[in-house]
């Protein structure tokens, strides 16, 4: 799986405020909102519930919210990156600046699984999360994860 297949320009804020975590998951709302049909509520009330169950704040600056959401045909992906870190009760108490959202269909169990891991590992490439720091562009965000998704040789 790539996770640039999961993301389109569109869906890639390199410059988004923050605040607080539910500030910026409903930043993250309204933007799956605007590009995959749903409605923002019902997005932002499935990440604060997911969020209730525990941060999806996973250290280094990264958060990866996430939700299954009816009226999705595919595993789908919002970036973020926050001008001002944000508490996200991660679990190294660092901030998050960093934030990739996936939303599933309802019925994705172990695809929304695979997706989480993959997203999981990617990002905890300290070299990758310097050049999504320095990224400007949403053309250059989605490049390097879709770079850095591929399959390496062994």
């Amino acid at each position: 799986m790539n996770i640039g297949d999961l993301l389109e320009p569109r869906a890639i804020a390199p410059r988004a405020g923050g605040g607080s975590k539910r500030q910026v998951l409903s930043v993250i709302a309204d933007i799956a909102a605007r590009n995959y049909g749903l409605d923002a509520e019902v997005v932002l009330d499935a990440l604060l519930e997911r969020e209730a169950a525990g941060s999806t704040g996973v250290g280094h600056g990264v958060a990866l919210p996430h939700a299954r959401l009816a009226g999705l045909d595919r595993m789908r992906a919002v970036f973020l990156r926050l001008e001002q870190p944000t508490s996200f009760e991660a679990v190294d108490d660092q901030p998050v600046d960093l934030v990739l959202a996936l939303f599933a269909p309802t019925d994705a169990n172990i695809e929304h699984l695979r997706a989480l891991a993959r997203v999981s590992r990617l990002l905890r490439q300290g070299e990758l999360r310097q050049q999504l720091r320095q990224a400007r562009t949403p053309d250059a965000i989605l490049s390097l994860l879709s770079r850095e998704a591929q399959p390496s040789a062994a």
